[in-house]
């Protein structure tokens, strides 16, 4: 600790230098942190899914219904612990830029099969019994300034009303939150009874089922047993984990987190060549100094020690205000603009660790040789260059 103020007037030696070189790194921290955001953003469904959760769709796609009638039948599957079933609804509120997920759930299920999605009893209860009752995630009441008790019209593009009417009115019955921080709190779930209701009462289709399994090591021969039941029929079906659904569906955009990477490499690569020159310039300036320290007797490990350690506090103050930055500032504003796209938007707490260990290694990495030719130094070499 007594070298720190001679660390500190090192530091400063270059004003100007010294500034744009930390607000170099700092953009560089800062850029790390917001393409974490975006890269986690795109895999949060997938870290979140349910180990011991299958997805049985239609095996054509997605958007074709499967008979309500299977439901009993893979509740009969060996190693099926517990069925549940939703449908997509696809209504606008008020406008269509004000998009967000709305499902048609099985009341008596739903909730058993999603734990993560927490919910007050008694708004659980007022949901059972008010057949036009919703659920309505955290991040979308506060984005719509939702209440518990409000009325929600949504325009439908998919159903209507016996009578010719697309508009229906929700009530909201409770306000779920998240188990975890990963966890999508953007949504809207109503009751299939009140789906099927309202169009007649015809409705004998879902739109997937999802199904709770007693050992998430076999998946894969529960899956199995799942669609030979239903091989050559009108409607076959696909069935696979839930992570593999959510990753299906993060890949559609393609490999978000090997590009994410790629760019970050660049970037460091960049930034690495920028501060490994600036050290190397302010070690060069200072030959003559570096050698009145070996006269004095400091040792080469402390000289080394010394060139280390300015390095380092180059890549703390700028990465550690890069990232603070990222985390405090531009997520949560990115967060915010962007919550109707990515609804799950922040830095999880182990991209910022691994962002802390960065921060060292890229000062050790930057100073290394520079600190390694003072440290090699010789006195008579040095002081001749004065």
């Amino acid at each position: 600790m007594k070298y720190v103020h001679l660390i500190w007037k090192n530091l400063w030696r270059r004003k100007a230098r010294t500034i744009f070189t930390l607000l170099s790194i700092l953009a560089s921290f800062a850029t790390y942190g917001v393409l974490s955001a975006v890269g986690n953003a795109f895999t949060a469904g997938v870290e979140v899914a349910g180990a011991d959760r299958l997805l049985t769709i239609h095996k054509v796609s997605l958007i074709q219904p499967l008979p309500v009638s299977y439901l009993e039948r893979i509740k009969a599957v060996k190693g099926v612990e517990a069925v549940s079933y939703a449908n997509w609804f696809g209504g606008v509120y008020q406008d269509p830029k004000n998009f967000f997920g709305q499902m048609a759930v099985d009341p008596a299920t739903f909730l058993d099969l999603y734990p993560e999605y927490r919910l007050p009893e008694d708004q659980k209860k007022a949901w059972l019994a008010d057949r036009s009752g919703a659920l309505v995630g955290r991040q979308l009441a506060d984005r719509f300034g939702f209440k518990v008790g409000d009325k929600i019209p949504i325009q439908a593009t998919i159903y209507r009303k016996p009578d010719g009417s697309n508009l229906w009115e929700f009530t909201v019955s409770g306000i779920y939150d998240g188990a975890e921080k990963g966890t999508d709190t953007s949504g809207m779930y109503f009751r299939y009874d009140y789906l099927k209701e309202g169009t007649g009462g015809t409705m004998g289709f879902v739109g997937w089922y999802v199904l709770r399994i007693e050992d998430p090591a076999q998946s894969g021969a529960v899956a199995a047993r799942v669609d030979t039941l239903f091989e050559n029929s009108p409607a076959e079906t696909k069935t696979q984990t839930e992570k593999a659904f959510a990753q299906s569906f993060a890949d559609q955009v393609g490999n978000v987190g090997a590009i994410v990477r790629a760019v970050l490499v660049a970037v460091f690569f960049t930034m690495l060549l920028v501060a490994g020159n600036t050290m190397a310039q302010a070690v060069r300036e200072r030959t003559n100094e570096l050698a009145v320290l070996k006269t004095l007797g400091f040792s080469q490990g402390k000289v080394l020690g010394l060139v280390l350690a300015e390095s380092c506090a180059f890549a703390v103050l700028g990465g550690g205000l890069g990232l603070l930055v990222a985390r405090f500032v531009l997520i949560p504003g990115l967060a915010k603009a962007l919550s109707s796209f990515l609804p799950v938007f922040y830095l999880p707490g182990r991209d910022f660790a691994i962002g802390v260990a960065l921060v060292f290694v890229f000062g050790l990495a930057t100073g290394l040789l520079p600190a390694t030719q003072a440290m090699r130094l010789r006195i008579v070499d040095a002081l001749r260059r004065v």
